[in-house]
């Protein structure tokens, strides 16, 4: 947005921070809270303290600073108020879990460490977060964040009493966090109608078991190389020979790879499905549903213990969909995803939500390159989650304008430049 666009949307963004910021208790922070976004949304390419400052005809660096780095404000209230004024307006068919990077030079920043790098593609130097998005075909929107305390950062007491780091904080892997993220929305009242990820959180067995103990629907990504059975492959006890512990069911013959699993059934087994429009017109490739047990210790062993919390446990696997992409031209099936949702959901509706997670790399896009998800420079713990509340209130913001009839509010550069024919 240009200085006329904003000043333009001034009204707005002041009715929406006076119900956002309604839990800040002084009215000098809810001000700052204004100038700050209004210098997250302001065209520039930095959206850094210093610069944003000095591009507002009312910004003070000094004031900035102190309101994201050592003011003590509640960021959690914040973000519930988003979430609670946003779900209702997207109206979301999922809630999509991911992480980002953020690189990052030295070792002193919150929770900094050499890592896997998604927007660098490489181990580097890089904080990690968790992320939750409500998504539609139309629109989405963070809901919470999670940062990502690598295990380094567990028990180094200098660099956590550097970056304000809360002692009840440690290392937990991401797909608990994004557990975490659940939990606490629904603490708020929000339930997901189905959970959506990539491989690096569906191949895991434990987080599928943690939606699935929840209630909560999924479908995720999964890598190739898992293994499953034929839904109809059942366990066999051996004979017992009289003598020690009776020998538990076990599947007869072993399990095979989703890929092994879904080209034995050849092309023509996969029907032809449209997702959504794109801009080249509708979005369609090759598709196969099948019902399959997913195999492998780890599921073997939280099967057997979910069963035996009820009773005994009679060796059967849980059943489940796997959802198979065959693209056209292609020489065997590429992409892969598991499904607890019911038997009888229809094709057609899980590849729309195998494929609805391009709405949160929409979102990426304008939370980093439009609204500076990535230039924070603090390190302490408490300036990050101020700002990446901040950065979540603008892209709400930005977001309702976009959902009102006759919107005024320009798209911003990411959303300008985006390739989906539809705009969040």
């Amino acid at each position: 947005m240009d200085a006329h666009e904003v000043e333009r949307a001034r009204a707005k963004l002041a009715l929406f921070v006076a119900d956002v910021f309604a839990s800040v208790p002084r009215k000098d922070q809810r001000a700052k809270g204004d100038c700050y976004l209004r210098g997250l949304m302001l065209d520039g390419r930095r959206k850094s303290i210093q610069p944003m400052a000095e591009r507002l005809p009312d910004g003070n660096e000094q004031n900035l600073q102190q309101f994201v780095n050592q003011s003590t404000w509640d960021p959690v209230p914040v973000r519930r108020r988003i979430v609670q004024r946003m779900v209702p307006q997207i109206g979301p068919d999922a809630w999509a879990v991911d992480d980002v990077s953020f690189p990052k030079d030295g070792k002193m920043s919150v929770a900094v460490a050499r890592q896997y790098c998604g927007a660098l593609g490489k181990r580097a130097n890089c904080q990690v977060a968790v992320s939750v998005h409500a998504v539609s075909d139309a629109a989405s929107c963070p809901l919470q964040w999670r940062l990502f305390v690598p295990q380094e950062w567990a028990h180094d007491e200098v660099r956590r009493r550097k970056a304000g780091i809360p002692e009840d904080i440690g290392h937990r892997e991401k797909w608990r966090l994004a557990l975490d993220i659940f939990d606490e929305l629904a603490g708020w009242g929000m339930v997901a109608p189905v959970v959506v990820a990539d491989a690096g959180y569906g191949q895991n067995a434990d987080f599928r078991a943690g939606l699935s103990e929840r209630g909560i629907g999924y479908v995720v990504a999964i890598r190739s190389d898992v293994t499953v059975h034929p839904h109809d492959a059942r366990p066999i006890a051996p004979a017992w020979s009289g003598n020690g512990r009776r020998p538990q069911p076990r599947y007869r013959d072993k399990p095979s790879s989703a890929s092994v699993l879904a080209a034995g059934h050849g092309r023509q087994a996969f029907s032809e499905v449209a997702w959504r429009e794109g801009s080249r017109g509708p979005m369609r490739s090759h598709f196969l549903a099948l019902r399959v047990r997913p195999a492998g210790v780890r599921a073997r062993r939280l099967a057997q213990a979910a069963a035996t919390q009820e009773g005994s446990w009679d060796g059967v696997l849980p059943e489940v969909t796997l959802l198979v992409e065959w693209p056209e031209g292609a020489d065997a099936p590429t992409d892969y995803w598991l499904s607890n949702l019911p038997e009888n959901t229809p094709l057609a509706e899980l590849v729309r939500l195998a494929k609805i997670r391009w709405r949160i790399e929409h979102d990426y896009r304008e939370l980093k390159h439009g609204l500076g998800l990535d230039h924070f420079e603090g390190r302490s713990w408490t300036g990050w989650h101020h700002h990446v509340t901040l950065v979540t209130a603008a892209h709400a913001f930005l977001t309702e304008q976009r959902l009102a009839p006759k919107a005024d509010t320009a798209d911003s550069p990411s959303t300008r430049s985006s390739t989906p024919s539809r705009t969040c």
